[in-house]
């Protein structure tokens, strides 16, 4: 297959590299840029030397229109412009801004503070998370890649949801993630004299991933519910930690959630349940496409903890997009993606 990518010079698009240059059905990579036209990619990061060492291309719709896949790993606002003269037309379009995940262009304006991409094109998306839509994503023209938050809340959830084994009308998730979260343009939150030594709650009940879990938790599970979301910034470098409280349903055990998670992604292979432990930490999962979940039920207030742990960077971005290209073309969802996490 041919892959372009645009905006690889982002941290996404650094793991779709990293991922897709050992990809056995990858023939050739293209890079493509909105601003640095001619530059050799491998010059930026040098980690890439011998690896990369081709020119970033000016966006051309005539070329786009060629390849199998067209990766877009853009800020959000980016695509809803971008994508739409290319859909249908040739390559699979699979989006890893926020651009295309809310099917109500009116809730993106209000969440984004952007203007929405054009209704007939949403509608003719897909939600990429893989484990829960993968049949649509098989076929559809332009996937909507879920947020980083989103992949690890909802895995975690969904089945206990569907299966109406813990109360949705009481939903409490807090969510930690490392700094690559922001992307690597500098802010003055990220800065490193700010961040380190520092641990903070940032976008307090307003973030944009709020409305997109909902959205999901009444696609897969059947269930429409309102959640309090809090997300803090953990000065590390990749990963994300969802941690999420909700009453149990009456007579429901903590055994009978293991089994509801185990029975869900048994035919899964990057969703691992977790068992026998009392901690969970984002370096079992980092630098791969894993989701570990573990369960525990706090039998004095009848409440469960659900905890998902990802790296954000992948299952939560670039893994996952993988993933759902492994789907589209019928390849086993773990090609390309059969990595050992770093640990350390």
């Amino acid at each position: 297959m041919k892959v372009g990518i645009v905006g690889a010079t982002g941290y996404g698009g650094l793991e779709l590299i990293r991922f897709l240059h050992n990809h056995k059905a990858v023939e050739r990579i293209d890079l493509f840029t909105s601003s640095e036209e001619g530059v050799i990619f491998s010059s930026k990061f040098g980690h890439l030397v011998h690896i990369a060492d081709t020119p970033l291309q000016k966006i051309d719709y005539g070329a786009l229109e060629k390849f199998d896949v067209v990766f877009t790993s853009t800020p959000s606002g980016v695509t809803s412009e971008l994508l739409p003269p290319l859909v249908g037309k040739g390559p699979k379009l699979i989006d890893l801004s926020g651009d295309f995940r809310l099917q109500d262009p009116a809730s993106y304006e209000a969440w984004y503070g952007k203007k929405a991409a054009p209704l007939e094109i949403i509608q003719q998306s897909v939600y990429g998370l893989t484990e829960w839509n993968a049949d649509n994503v098989q076929h559809a023209p332009l996937i909507a890649n879920p947020g980083c938050y989103p992949t690890a809340v909802l895995l975690s959830l969904l089945p206990l949801l569907k299966e109406r084994l813990i109360d949705s009308s009481f939903l409490v998730i807090d969510a930690k993630s490392g700094i690559s979260g922001a992307g690597n343009k500098p802010s003055q939150t990220t800065h490193f004299s700010e961040a380190n030594e520092s641990f903070s709650i940032y976008k307090t009940n307003t973030h944009q991933h709020i409305p997109e879990i909902e959205q999901a938790i009444s696609m897969f599970a059947g269930v429409d519910t309102t959640i309090s979301f809090n997300t803090h910034l953990v000065p590390m470098t990749r990963g994300i930690l969802s941690t999420s409280y909700a009453p149990v349903m009456s007579g429901v055990t903590e055994k009978q959630l293991v089994a509801c998670l185990q029975s869900a992604y048994e035919k899964h292979p990057f969703v691992r349940i977790v068992t026998d432990v009392n901690s969970l930490g984002t370096n079992r999962v980092k630098g791969s496409n894993y989701c570990d979940i573990l369960v525990k039920v706090d039998s004095r207030t009848n409440r469960a903890t659900i905890v998902g742990v990802i790296d954000n960077l992948v299952k939560g971005a670039a893994g996952q997009a993988i993933q759902n290209m492994n789907v589209q073309f019928d390849l086993p969802q773990t090609t390309g993606l059969d990595v050992v996490p770093f640990f350390l």
